[in-house]
């Protein structure tokens, strides 16, 4: 792949093309394909930010009251418009016009929570904002700020919305709970298993959270005199090096759920039961 030229630095500029840095006149000397992996990345947020998007516009097959399956996607769903059954939590809402997702409540915190993860950032930074790109490839911005100014600065407040998470886990707990009840009463699915293997998965990954592992262990002197602070935290510490596995495991298996969901909800899909 040849290299673009590399304009002249600019009076001011503070990036990698700022005087005193190396004059190098090629974008990168790298001869492999250091441009996959981003492309990659990409690809992968983009595939999921549009079945995202277009499920939770839907306002449909989301609920399976037969087998009581709620999508992730939709849950907690409190306004009266949903369907009948899958309002776990009371209908405080009034019924909302179309283009107002029914779990529009949960969804930005689950979006802000993402996008200020640690992982993530590092994705996007590399694949989106191109900041820099790749490891010795010459990022395109002549001024970096850092996380000083808006947008980035809303990277500060990862911590805050690691408390949310934590309750948009609890209930996705409470949703798994539920695909164990049937119209027959106790039975289990394929959906069962589906539903109660994203939401563990969910709790892995928000768990494994840098902040977590703060919260956990941060500002201790003495470990030996928090002996069940430092059990969470190694605990925690033992998650945190899957978390980025975590991060795009947990996005397969939200589409995964939600998918299923929609399909037996829809009738294109025959649940396999196990039990009852």
């Amino acid at each position: 792949m040849s290299a673009a030229p590399v304009k002249a630095p600019e009076s001011g500029t503070t990036g990698v093309f700022s005087r005193g840095r190396a004059a190098i006149a090629a974008r990168t000397l790298r001869t492999d394909q250091w441009w996959l992996p981003p492309l990659v990345t990409v690809l992968g947020f983009a595939t999921f930010i549009i079945y995202a998007t277009v499920r939770s516009f839907q306002h449909n097959y989301y609920w399976v009251a037969k087998y009581e399956y709620l999508t992730p996607f939709y849950s907690p769903c409190l306004s009266k418009g949903c369907v009948e059954g899958s309002t776990h939590f009371g209908t405080p809402i009034p019924d909302l016009p179309h283009w107002i997702p029914l779990g529009f409540l949960v969804l930005p915190f689950l979006l802000l929570f993402r996008l200020t993860c640690y992982y993530y950032r590092k994705a996007y930074y590399r694949s989106v904002w191109m900041s820099p790109p790749a490891c010795a490839v010459a990022e395109p911005h002549a001024k970096y700020s850092g996380e000083t100014r808006l947008p980035l600065i809303i990277q500060n407040a990862h911590r805050y919305f690691f408390y949310i998470a934590v309750i948009i886990s609890l209930i996705n707990t409470y949703d798994a709970v539920i695909s164990f009840h049937s119209s027959g009463g106790f039975g289990i699915g394929l959906g069962t298993v589906i539903i109660t293997a994203n939401a563990l998965l969910l709790w892995a990954y928000t768990l494994s959270c840098h902040s977590c592992r703060h919260i956990a262990g941060g500002r201790l002197k003495h470990f030996s005199q928090h002996p069940v602070r430092y059990r969470f935290w190694t605990v925690v510490s033992k998650l945190n090096t899957r978390h980025m596995q975590l991060a795009w495991t947990t996005l397969g298996t939200l589409m995964l759920t939600d998918l299923y969901v929609a399909l037996v909800a829809a009738g294109k899909v025959t649940d396999l039961r196990f039990i009852g």
